[in-house]
């Protein structure tokens, strides 16, 4: 078994799998459910339209679309059945002697990726670009074995994907964001409640008993689903270490959650005010700060951390900034130094990409900011460091540990798709479960190939490191 560890420095992609991080499918885990099928012409065309709906695209444009993705996939050890029609620009498949891959297919290397419908999936890139690549995978016209492995391959190798020549073309096939996801007071009520309020009972179908959403810290790799709830304790005991919470301070949370980390601060000693935009989260909440008996100690807010008052020994701020949107980078920060008692500490974890992929998704429409995350956006070490000492902030400490989101979200996605039955009838239909499956898995191989990392820093007064 590997045994993992935080890092702090800022490591460089390798081409093949990282040092460290398990493998997709660890011993004693077994295979990965495969995804509910579903046929385009069942999908919901008011719920999903742009799913139900293939959209035009010329002949000269999809052949381009169908050659860049066939060369890519080509390139990769991403595999693709023989047979099917020769009209698919089927790729050719990679062999290697002796070898037999996923679902005993003798002689292929890799993940597979199975084409149902080729003529839609690349006219759906042709038209929207990796948008259209999930919206093709949420109207099963592909699929594959193993999701995250094809996936991280992708990432691995986003920078090699479309010849340079054309990647001056890449405002042919990506959209802007739109006006109407701006984090605004009323835009970031509403966007956040467009994920977060969902249902209560989707995300307790596929969390661990402490409702948190964001990377837990293991000590052993593979992890096991029984081992998340400690490994969520040890992450959040950890950012309140670093806070300096005990006995009677004065702690201030700006992303409630579920209340796990209010709740074991309040146990500490604390007197916590959290805030949150979610009403189903802070009803929820607020239920389970009242069964632990710390109503007294922990202050539920349905508040934007625009609106903070007050001043506080420490603050903590879970993967919170994503959600923030570049926009309004400055004024987070700036909430954060407000809130700052003198000596006081801030904690963040934050999931952070490179500054060159951030600069070129910050404008545009993707498949996340569409169907899951509207006006969010990952920052970059780079982005944080500029606007938090802007903001009169010194960073004391920077530990990341991606390897360890890439675990949790593989258990989160394993149990998803082992309650497939308890999120149908809490009315999710197939559409969104592959829909949330690809996110589950995209963000995954996000964090196995190291294009994402997710980091826990420590923040005080001050603008030099």
């Amino acid at each position: 078994m590997t045994r993992p560890a935080l890092t702090s420095t800022d490591r460089t992609r390798p081409a093949g799998r990282p040092v460290g991080i398990p493998p997709q499918a660890p011993s004693g885990h077994g295979p990965a459910a495969s995804s509910p099928t579903v046929s385009r012409a069942d999908v919901d065309a008011a719920r999903w339209p742009d799913v139900a709906r293939v959209p035009s695209s010329g002949p000269l444009r999809t052949a381009v679309a169908r050659y860049l993705v066939g060369g890519a996939l080509n390139r990769l050890d991403l595999t693709r059945p023989a047979g099917g029609s020769t009209r698919s620009g089927a790729y050719a498949p990679h062999r290697a002697a002796g070898v037999t891959g996923p679902n005993g297919l003798s002689g292929f290397a890799g993940p597979v990726l199975t084409l149902h419908d080729p003529e839609a999936f690349h006219r759906r890139i042709a038209r929207h670009g990796l948008i259209g690549f999930g919206e093709s995978y949420m109207a099963g016209e592909w699929d594959s074995d193993d999701l995250p492995g094809a996936l991280s391959l992708l990432a691995e190798h986003v920078d090699e994907l479309v010849p340079a020549p054309l990647r001056k073309l890449r405002g042919l096939w990506v959209s802007a964001r739109p006006s109407a996801d701006r984090n605004t007071r009323a835009g970031a009520r509403d966007n956040i409640q467009r994920h977060y309020d969902l249902s209560n009972d989707l995300f307790t179908a596929f969390l661990d008993p402490t409702l948190t959403y964001s990377a837990a810290l293991f000590t052993v790799f593979p992890a096991r689903f029984e081992s998340l709830e400690a490994a969520q304790h040890r992450k959040i005991d950890r950012l309140l270490d670093l806070a300096r919470v005990g006995e009677g301070t004065r702690l201030l949370e700006i992303g409630t959650g579920w209340g796990e980390l209010a709740l074991r601060a309040a146990a500490r000693g604390a007197r916590v005010t959290t805030l949150t935009l979610s009403s189903e989260q802070a009803a929820l909440a607020r239920e389970r700060v009242e069964a632990a008996g710390l109503s007294d100690r922990v202050d539920v807010q349905l508040r934007d951390y625009r609106d903070v008052e007050g001043q506080y020994d420490a603050v903590v701020s879970v993967e919170m900034i994503e959600a923030v949107g570049s926009e309004y980078w400055s004024s987070y920060f700036t909430a954060l130094r407000r809130a700052l008692a003198p000596g006081g500490r801030i904690a963040l974890q934050a999931i952070t990409m490179g500054h060159q992929q951030m600069l070129h998704t910050a404008a545009t429409h993707t498949w996340i900011s569409k169907y899951v995350f509207p006006g969010g956006l990952i920052p970059s070490r780079t982005a944080i460091a500029e606007h938090s000492a802007a903001a009169g902030l010194r960073t004391v400490s920077d530990e990341g540990y991606g390897p360890h989101y890439a675990e949790t979200l593989r258990l989160w996605r394993e149990r998803f798709a082992a309650q497939r039955s308890t999120v149908t009838a809490l009315g999710m239909d197939t559409v969104f479960q592959r829909m949330w499956e690809f996110y589950l898995a995209y963000s995954e191989a996000g964090f196995r190939s190291r294009y994402l990392d997710v980091r826990q820093l420590l923040l005080t007064e001050g603008t030099r490191s």
